[in-house]
């Protein structure tokens, strides 16, 4: 069996007898293929992530299927479900294909990475805003049942 070209990367490679390469390297089809991933060795070898792999994306479009367009740093596109544009998303890659790859949503992040630090800190201001809404809250309020009309 040849060596895979993707033995250094691969979580399962294990080379039993030395010189015999890896168990789940084949061909298919004509095609250098990759059992453990289910893939065809080129597609793998041309993509910057893997499947499995945990990526950050900036989703900034809407393919035609109804999926948000993410694009990793380096500004390869990673196709998330149930992420609509203008987002940032923790995504695990699920198919990796040579120009494109889909993704799992992990969770979704604040759109600018500075929030998330600023989110730690208490804000004084807001409470105190909180405080006088909830002070109002015996009087009817417009679009209810009791004041539909505002009158």
């Amino acid at each position: 069996m040849p060596d895979c070209p993707l033995a250094d990367e691969c979580p399962s490679f294990s080379e039993r007898i030395e010189g015999m390469g890896c168990q789940y390297y084949g061909d298919r089809g004509g095609k250098e293929w990759c059992n453990h991933y289910g893939q065809p060795i080129e597609d793998l070898k041309t993509a910057p992530v893997v499947p499995g792999q945990e990526v950050v994306v900036e989703v900034s479009d809407l393919h035609e299927s109804g999926a948000g367009v993410g694009h990793t740093e380096d500004g390869f596109v990673i196709l998330v479900d149930g992420v609509l544009p203008e987002a940032r998303a923790r995504i695990r890659v699920e198919t990796v294909k040579s120009n494109f790859a889909r993704g799992e949503l992990i969770e979704k992040l604040p759109d600018d990475p500075v929030e998330e630090t600023e989110e730690s800190t208490p804000d004084t201001e807001d409470d105190e805003a909180d405080e006088d809404i909830e002070e109002d809250d015996d009087a009817p309020r417009l679009g209810s049942r009791d004041n539909f009309w505002g009158g």
